[in-house]
């Protein structure tokens, strides 16, 4: 049974699973499917296209798949997914996706601070945090792990490595390849992100293994194509992670950081 206070006005054309919490003044629409356990905030605002996970919390004020802020969009049937478990603060603007690709998809164990924005198309991983004020523009993709320092903005199509560190207030263009921290002004390269890596159970030889990779692409005066082809050769190469890198660096389309 949920617990759907008086003042909330709750389609019931939703499909609103058990054990769900909806408070004061909050608005659930008809195209919408929440799962067992999870809470909404007191005027929490949640639009046709989303799709909620189990035991989330989405605190007051938050506006949770509007329509994109996109010119092209023409109120096609899209989405938002939210994982299992993730938090969503207060203040916090998330918009569904554009016929691009259909949905914008945020991951499970997921916290994304007061006031962040996620825009139209954008992935973002598990356990992925995004501090206060984050701005994520249409159609990136942060992956699993990742942590956003507050106020930073991130443009659009830019790729996030998991395991990433960006420090906060930091303007994010290019893309940011995996294990690694971002700082500077502008965003450059701030060393492998050891802490974060040992605190989630790499082992010396991945962390190693890592460590030489980057010093090639930042350290040796090679050029990014020279540094991925002298990685290539080398035994470094047979490690699984730094292979993940050498793929991300691939598929990069906007360039990797400085």
């Amino acid at each position: 049974m949920s617990n759907i206070h008086s003042t909330a006005i709750v389609s019931l054309k939703a499909k609103i699973g058990e054990n769900v919490t909806v408070a004061p003044f909050a608005i659930v629409q008809d195209d919408v499917e929440i799962g067992d356990g999870t809470y909404i905030g007191p005027n929490v605002v949640v639009y046709d296209g989303a799709r909620i996970g189990k035991n989330v919390k989405i605190y007051q004020g938050a506006s949770i798949a509007h329509r994109p802020q996109d010119l092209k969009y023409k109120d096609e049937k899209t989405y938002l997914e939210i994982g299992d478990e993730t938090v969503i603060h207060e203040f916090a603007a998330l918009h569904r996706g554009t016929t691009a690709t259909g949905i914008t998809k945020i991951g499970k164990k997921c916290l994304l601070m007061a006031y962040t924005h996620v825009a139209h198309d954008c992935r973002i991983g598990d356990n992925c945090i995004l501090a206060n004020g984050v701005q994520v523009a249409g159609h990136v993709e942060i992956d699993d792990f990742a942590i956003i320092g507050g106020l930073t903005p991130i443009h659009q199509f830019v790729k996030i490595g998991k395991h990433v560190m960006v420090g906060g207030g930091l303007r994010v263009g290019k893309d940011v390849p995996p294990y690694i921290m971002a700082a500077g002004e502008p965003i450059r390269y701030g060393g492998l992100n050891i802490v974060g890596l040992r605190r989630r159970g790499f082992s010396n030889e991945d962390i190693e293994a890592l460590k030489q990779a980057y010093t090639i692409i930042y350290n040796s005066g090679l050029n990014f194509s020279q540094a991925k082809e002298k990685i290539i050769s080398s035994t470094i190469y047979e490690n699984l992670k730094v292979k993940e890198v050498v793929d991300f660096i691939n598929k990069s389309s906007r360039g990797i950081i400085k």
